[in-house]
């Protein structure tokens, strides 16, 4: 869902519990074109939710100019492409995310750039050196999301050695890659992410819940002799005052 009043009771519940996490929120919905069979004839075809860049970002907008429960942080998608079978594509195009980073730069909030692909860390590139993004870049590579980029090393090594100087990067991969990921990300210097949006499970056939999912990474990592950061470090890593 699009609508603010989802987002504000997430939020408002998280401050109300007064535990100390990193506010996060996707703005990722909004992009998908669905493609007919006869072209402009029947496109948009059903399951198009294509809209403009400011209307993907509209929750975010709304919750900032409310001010109470704004986020630290928000996603772009830095690219398009063929998003799993059929005849759907999601749309991200040079101008949307130039236009998505200048909303999250005025509003004060960190933009996360998600990369799908080698060539959306090429276009990133181009928006630092525009001056859209704020130092440090925060990147995240998604891997393993038909038809992005797979998850494999080999990949993932292309990604990470093209990556923009001085920037804060995080892997992940899907399923049953998720954990493994862990531990491949630790190993290139990278960031960690995990939780049910990328996968259900904590072993074979056994559901999760976000939290053991976090537990078990914490123990990957650690047992890497790596550490994760208190919240308050978190934010004076990526530099959000």
């Amino acid at each position: 869902s699009m609508a603010t009043r989802h987002y504000r009771e997430v939020v408002k519940r998280i401050r109300e519990s007064r535990v100390d996490v990193l506010v996060n929120l996707t703005c990722g919905m909004g992009g998908y074109i669905c493609v007919g069979r006869q072209g402009l004839a029947d496109t948009p075809a059903p399951g198009t939710d294509f809209v403009s860049q400011e209307d993907r970002m509209r929750h975010v907008i709304e919750l900032c100019a409310e001010g109470l429960y704004r986020p630290e942080i928000a996603t772009l998608d830095c690219g398009t492409l063929n998003f799993g079978d059929g005849n759907r594509a999601y749309v991200s195009t040079p101008d949307y995310c130039r236009q998505g980073a200048t909303i999250l730069r005025d509003l004060g909030v960190k933009v996360e750039l998600e990369i799908f692909d080698t060539g959306n860390l090429w276009f990133v590139k181009q928006m630092i050196k525009e001056g859209l993004v704020p130092a440090p870049a925060v990147i995240q590579l998604c891997t393993g999301i038909p038809y992005g980029v797979p998850a494999d090393l080999g990949h993932l090594l292309a990604m990470v050695n093209y990556l923009p100087e001085d920037c804060v990067w995080t892997s992940f991969a899907v399923s049953r890659m998720q954990m493994p990921w862990v531990a491949q990300s630790v190993l290139l210097g990278g960031n960690v992410r995990v939780g049910l949006e990328d996968n259900l499970y904590l072993s074979r056939g056994v559901y999760a819940s976000n939290a053991q999912l976090v537990e078990k990474a914490r123990t990957i990592i650690e047992a890497m002799g790596a550490r994760v950061l208190t919240p308050a470090q978190a934010r004076e890593r990526l530099k959000l005052h």
